[in-house]
């Protein structure tokens, strides 16, 4: 069955604009065409720009401006930039075993918080993973994802026993826009039994996002006992002029 015409078109647009701000031709406070202009152009409806262009403005890439119209983001300095590291490699750096354990895996329609974190529409499917990581026979974090299958199709047939889920989506999903969430707090009774810690113990937790051209790809959760687990990024200053 082929896809409904305002789906393939919106994938359109997207991937257009997306080529075109990343390939440098629109450099950035470049104004693109008005939201007319786009609707003209593809031949499709207001909403299907609409919605294109909020995806953009939520990657990072461009921004509104009111009445002025939607512009190519400036470059943001960052004082830091998080990598999206492989667990496993984590662990056999420290010179242990690694191995991790799948608790829960399930397909089921996107609840209101779901949608709130990946951004999702109202009937949207998800997968729900929990699993944990472990460095020699000690926990070491906990992962808690959701996958978001309209972006991510192949995800419903995935059960994640071989291969974790963030090594699974790198290789098959390449992302274009990532969020972090860095804090710390005392873990809950479930999660302090899943971690082998007692309840209320500090952690160290980190929250992504990301997105691809195609729309939010997974967010998961990631909970490091704090006595484990340091978080480093290296940086340096900007130029001065």
């Amino acid at each position: 069955m082929s896809e409904p015409k305002e789906t393939t078109l919106h994938q359109r647009i997207l991937s257009d604009i997306e080529g075109r701000i990343v390939s440098g031709e629109w450099p950035p406070g470049y104004r693109i065409p008005f939201e007319v202009e786009l609707t003209k152009q593809y031949d499709c409806s207001r909403m299907t720009v609409n919605k294109a262009l909020t995806q953009l403005v939520k990657a990072g890439l461009i921004e509104r401006r009111k009445k002025s119209g939607s512009f190519v983001m400036q470059p943001q300095a960052q004082a830091a930039v998080l990598e999206i590291h492989d667990i496993k490699a984590e662990v056999q750096s420290l010179n242990l075993a690694y191995s991790y354990k799948v608790a829960k895996r399930v397909r089921r329609k996107a609840q209101a918080q779901d949608r709130q974190m990946l951004d999702l529409q109202q009937n949207s499917s998800l997968i729900e993973v929990i699993c944990t990581h472990y460095a020699g026979s000690k926990p070491f974090c906990l992962e808690k994802r959701l996958i978001n299958l309209q972006t991510v199709p192949e995800a419903a047939d995935e059960d994640f026993e071989e291969t974790a889920p963030g090594p699974w989506l790198l290789s098959l999903v390449p992302w274009s826009a990532a969020e972090h969430k860095i804090f710390a707090v005392g873990v809950d009774q479930e999660e302090g039994a899943m971690l082998s810690i007692p309840e209320a113990t500090a952690c160290l937790v980190i929250e992504r996002r990301t997105w691809n051209k195609s729309g939010p790809v997974t967010h998961v959760r990631f909970v490091y006992p704090g006595n484990r687990h340091a978080l480093y990024a290296r940086f340096t200053p900007e130029t001065v002029k």
